[in-house]
């Protein structure tokens, strides 16, 4: 098995980051990334793909949207070019774009029909081919030099099943996320066997039904926002949808990966990074902060946010 396809959801308007995000994509909003330039969320997302191996990438977004994402990143490499041609800097950047878009490809979402219609909207690219699933509003900044998504490949690659990422999570932040109950995988350190899913749980609900052994005691194992699937997921995904009802009941996403526990093995791995959202609030300055402090300029940054807590005292 290897994972050479990946699909970005960015079909969403963001309506936490209304009103600007009413008329622009936030996955275009512009970030600096760990290499000390400017890009766009997306192009972060898809770099974080490319850099663990992907060989072509699929954006699921809104009609019309697709060409807004093609002359972002066109307009983006012609200006480089143009304005810092002669400079090194901007030729690799403008390389880095260039290959992006000679992998890249698209799948409308018509209607928003919910996140589990989104990835559904990728079928004919992902065909019967494994792929990386990420979300096009998170950030990673992994813990050492093995990107987040890379970690996640090599083991759905080893054994050869669909893979999530999950992160230890405290209870009171559990509400927020799709929550797990676990079994730890023997000689398997941070690998897990997923046994219950449940959709932002209440607290008491988790304390009755996700437990998972071994964690600290008021953690819960949560959705870090990326998956390897195999296309299975797809199958059960396509019997799942009613387009008639799909308006009033959107399509999620997680009762097809608690099928697919039901039915096989299904991992969970305790990824070493950390995740960044940058469609709530603040969460693009959070995210730029963390993407600062783990680049060249770290002391730079750091220095900034001393100076600025300093003034604001």
């Amino acid at each position: 098995m290897q994972v050479k396809k990946a699909v970005i959801t960015a079909a969403g308007r963001g309506a936490r980051l209304y009103p600007m995000a009413d008329t622009v994509q936030k996955a275009t909003l512009p970030i600096i990334d760990i290499d000390g330039l400017q890009k766009s969320v997306i192009q972060i997302i898809a770099e974080e793909a490319i850099e663990s191996g992907i060989e072509e990438v699929c954006i699921i977004c809104a009609p019309g949207d697709e060409k807004r994402y093609l002359q972002s990143f066109k307009t983006q490499h012609d200006y480089l070019l143009k304005s810092y041609g002669k400079e090194l800097w901007a030729e690799k950047e403008a390389a880095i774009i260039d290959n992006l878009l000679n992998r890249l490809s698209f799948a409308v979402q018509e209607e928003p029909h919910g996140y589990g219609h989104a990835v559904l909207s990728a079928k004919e690219f992902v065909m019967k081919d494994p792929f990386l699933l990420l979300l096009g509003d998170y950030l990673y900044v992994s813990n050492g030099n093995l990107r987040c998504a890379k970690q996640l490949i090599e083991l759905a690659e080893k054994e050869k099943c669909s893979v999530s990422a999950v992160n230890p999570t405290i209870e009171h932040l559990i509400p927020n996320y799709g929550t797990l109950k676990c079994n730890p995988v023997q000689n398997g350190v941070g690998v897990y066997s997923i046994d219950k899913i449940i959709e932002k749980p209440s607290l008491s609900k988790a304390e009755l039904m996700l437990q998972t052994p071994g964690l600290r005691a008021g953690y819960y194992l949560c959705f870090f926002g990326m998956h390897v699937f195999t296309s299975d997921i797809m199958d059960v995904l396509a019997n799942s949808y009613n387009a008639e009802v799909a308006s009033e009941n959107p399509l999620l996403l997680t009762p097809a990966q608690q099928e697919l526990a039901d039915k096989g093995k299904y991992l969970a791995l305790e990824v070493k990074g950390r995740r960044y959202d940058t469609g709530k609030k603040y969460g693009l300055l959070k995210a730029q902060i963390a993407l600062g402090l783990a680049g060249n300029e770290k002391e730079r940054i750091m220095s900034d946010i001393i100076e600025l807590l300093a003034e604001s005292k």
